[in-house]
């Protein structure tokens, strides 16, 4: 062990001359080509994106009707289902909670994937409630315009964070097409 004191500034110290990736002396102002750089990761991440969406990579066919294209190659698969909790979407976007059970459910629906099972993967948007009436009030917006705003910007957020949801799918619980069956399901039960 060298009895030399550190340099307090690692800079002053200077290159270390066996080193051959030693920095050069102004490397405070340069950046080398194979820095991994936010920009870099962006431009990656995004490229990647791109490719899953043209190539559908996250879809998951049914039998028959619209969505069917595809069901051929995946009829023998067996069949995964993987919710999310839905998101309200009262708010301006996503806070840095929301990715924490996303990113769990994420991981376990490319595991099937990869193990070869059909997974539906899908998201959907607690879009009613006193959260999302408030949020109108204070933009001063009809609460359907805020709240479908609002589920576009979560959207754009989970895509940037490269969540796999198969998006044909997704539904919010103000869409008729969906609360119509909550109705019928309560005079089921009470009617």
């Amino acid at each position: 062990m060298s009895s030399e004191p550190i340099a307090a500034d690692p800079a002053a110290a200077g290159p270390i001359a066996a080193d051959p990736v030693a920095a050069p002396a102004d490397a405070a102002t340069e950046v080398p080509p194979y820095r991994y750089t936010a920009a870099l990761a962006a431009q990656i991440e995004t490229a990647w994106q791109a490719r899953w969406a043209e190539r559908g990579t996250f879809r998951a066919p049914n039998p028959t009707g619209t969505l069917a294209e595809g069901f051929d190659a995946v009829r023998d698969r067996r069949t995964a289902y993987v919710l999310d909790m839905f998101p309200y979407p009262s708010g301006a976007g996503l806070h840095v909670g929301h990715p924490l059970g996303y990113i769990g459910t994420d991981v376990y629906a490319r595991y099937l994937r990869m193990r070869g099972e059909n997974v539906l993967h899908t998201m959907g948007f607690d879009a009613f409630g006193l959260p999302a009436e408030q949020f109108a009030v204070q933009t001063g917006q009809h609460p359907r315009v805020t709240t479908y705003g609002n589920i576009e910007i979560f959207l754009q957020q989970m895509r940037r964070l490269g969540l796999g949801h198969e998006e044909r799918r997704r539904i919010a619980t103000t869409d008729p097409g969906y609360y119509r069956w909550t109705q019928w399901i309560f005079l089921q039960i009470f009617g």
